[in-house]
């Protein structure tokens, strides 16, 4: 299986790929400002990852319930399913945008830490894309276990 992981925005699109191997690595986030320009690039990486099954972050309340913004997750998925006929699978998004920015600022150098420089990286995409590879980890994880090194000699 090869998987390709999605996080959703009105602006941005996170992107990741995940395979048989169990680990989740960000790919460039879809961040044109037209929405088919965006469906083009998740083309391309479905056709050049050879892609069989999508995950889409899916934003549950902390509650577990389905909020306003699901709705529109749903109509996107909807999207996916009609353009791509490939399974869609939905996994709980819950705090991954704010753990991959989190994540994002403690790997910066500290002059990179600056309100500018985040609204600069997050204009990349990065943070979308970081926050696509753990929805999808946590995918791959509840498929197939979390990956587990050897203890070490």
């Amino acid at each position: 299986m090869r998987f390709l992981g999605l996080d959703y925005g009105a602006k941005r699109w996170g992107l990741s790929y995940g395979d048989e191997l169990g680990l989740a690595l960000p790919l460039p986030a879809a961040i044109a400002p037209d929405r088919e320009e965006r469906f083009a690039q998740v083309a391309r990486e479905i056709t050049a990852r050879k892609i069989t099954a999508l995950v889409v972050g899916y934003p549950y309340n902390m509650d577990g319930t389905a909020g306003p913004k699901a709705r529109e997750v749903d109509a996107f998925i909807a999207e996916l399913d009609r353009r791509f006929k490939l399974p869609v699978h939905r996994s709980d998004e819950r705090l991954t945008s704010h753990q991959a920015e989190a994540d994002t600022r403690v790997r910066a150098p500290k002059r990179q830490r600056t309100p500018a420089a985040r609204r600069a990286v997050r204009a990349t995409g990065e943070v979308d894309s970081r926050a696509a590879a753990l929805i999808l980890q946590d995918f791959l994880d509840t498929q197939h276990g979390p990956i587990l090194l050897p203890p070490e000699e």
